[in-house]
């Protein structure tokens, strides 16, 4: 009898009760809250971190991936003097007060039985300066040619030619009845903000010895 009146009296006491009050509650509400806003914020600013690298990363990998075509297509490079399907000129300009040279060449490419002729130039693009690559063969009559876009957003593009012991920007070789021993290209492009530039120093090849 004993023992049941002291579990009656046990139950009955108000620190024997369970549960939260409201004042917890709305902590606990906060608390979460602040947690959840944090790993929000986390994981919002590495995805952004993560897409600004994608991005830098893939125009990274497109200017390579142009110069190494550059390098190869300007190894190619052929012109004879007597031949009236050859040129090769290199154009200063600009567009917008940003460096915008015009290379025009022909060359032998892999894409075209025969000899081509390949230029390269800066033309807007929706708003963005894009370098454009047309090429066709030289046995076709020359029209309307849509440009392959290579590189978008792009802050400056030169081609300079070494005219013995300087580096010029004009070269026509109808006039000056040779090519350039060396042809040196640039390009400079803007990542996170940040001006990249790079450079690639080409050799024709054929027609020369080894």
């Amino acid at each position: 009898m004993k023992i049941s009146t002291v579990m009656i009296k046990a139950a009955n006491h108000p620190s024997g009760k369970s549960g939260f009050t409201l004042i917890e509650i709305l902590m606990a509400f906060a608390i979460l809250s602040i947690i959840l806003s944090a790993l929000y914020s986390t994981f919002f600013l590495s995805h952004k971190a993560m897409e600004g690298l994608d991005e830098s990363l893939v125009k990274l990998q497109e200017c390579r991936a142009m110069m190494d075509r550059l390098r190869r297509e300007g190894d190619a490079i052929f012109y004879s003097l007597g031949n009236k399907n050859c040129l090769f000129k290199v154009e200063d300009r600009d567009l917008y007060g940003k460096q915008a040279s015009r290379w025009v060449f022909t060359a032998f490419s892999p894409l075209i039985p025969g000899l081509s002729t390949i230029s390269y130039e800066v033309d807007e693009i929706a708003g963005k300066p894009t370098i454009l690559k047309k090429i066709r063969s030289v046995y076709r009559a020359e029209g309307n040619q849509e440009g392959a876009e290579m590189i978008e957003e792009v802050e400056a593009f030169t081609v300079e030619a070494r005219d013995k012991d300087r580096w010029v920007r004009q070269w026509d070789a109808s006039e000056i009845k040779k090519i350039p021993e060396e042809i040196r290209v640039t390009i400079t492009v803007r990542i996170k903000d940040r001006p990249v530039t790079f450079y690639e120093t080409i050799k024709p090849k054929i027609g020369k010895t080894l």
